[in-house]
């Protein structure tokens, strides 16, 4: 079974998304054999380096009040804890490009999935910039990447057009929200779903019974 997860650093319910679907893959076990692909997708890709004040963006991005953005902030800490990721301050919000750049580098040395872990828990749960170089060759450390070899990749501007056509390809397939798992590059399952949805779709989809 092949699993698309396109997410973004940035996004709070990819952090529960992906915690809660390898939950469920830890579930399904050995029945079926799954290929984990993690692929690219911008909240904001015209985010500037400086970032921005998350309040304020998400205020004037959603139209949130600040009692919305209190309650929503304590739903995605109660639902990460549920699936073991526990979330801190996360004050601004960044340009995460280079971290999908990364992402990429990291896939063809087949720690994708390390370094994802280690950007998210970088982000949601320390509050640090995933767009910073210094955070950036943290996290490769952290996922058992060289980090002489990460930042390289980052000083060089390697596999910016490998990025942007993949995100492309997910735009044109018609994916505009994250997180988004395809699997079998057929089937759709949308948001951070908690670990029983994952695990009955799962199912469902390789033919196995409840």
């Amino acid at each position: 079974m092949k699993i698309d997860f396109v997410s973004d650093v940035a996004c709070p319910w990819c952090a529960v998304g992906l915690n809660s679907l390898e939950r469920a893959l830890g579930n399904l076990g050995e029945a079926v054999d799954v290929e984990l692909y993690f692929r690219p997708f911008e909240l904001n890709p015209q985010m500037g380096p400086e970032g921005e004040d998350a309040a304020e963006h998400l205020s004037r991005k959603y139209g949130l009040m600040p009692e919305q953005l209190a309650r929503n902030r304590a739903v995605i800490r109660q639902r990460g804890a549920e699936v073991g990721f526990e979330f801190g301050d996360r004050t601004r919000v960044w340009n995460t490009f280079d971290a999908h750049r990364l992402l990429h580098w990291a896939g063809l040395e087949g720690r994708q999935r390390d370094l994802k872990h280690a950007l998210l828990r970088a982000y949601h749960g320390r509050g640090e910039n995933p767009g910073a170089q210094d955070v950036l060759v943290k996290a490769a450390s952290e996922a058992g990447l060289d980090a002489d070899r990460a930042r390289d990749v980052l000083e060089s501007g390697r596999y910016a057009d490998e990025v942007r056509a993949e995100e492309r390809h997910w735009q044109q397939l018609g994916i505009h929200s994250v997180p988004s798992v395809i699997v079998n590059d057929r089937h759709l399952i949308q948001g951070g779903q908690p670990p029983e949805v994952f695990e009955q779709a799962l199912r469902q989809l390789a033919g196995l019974s409840a």
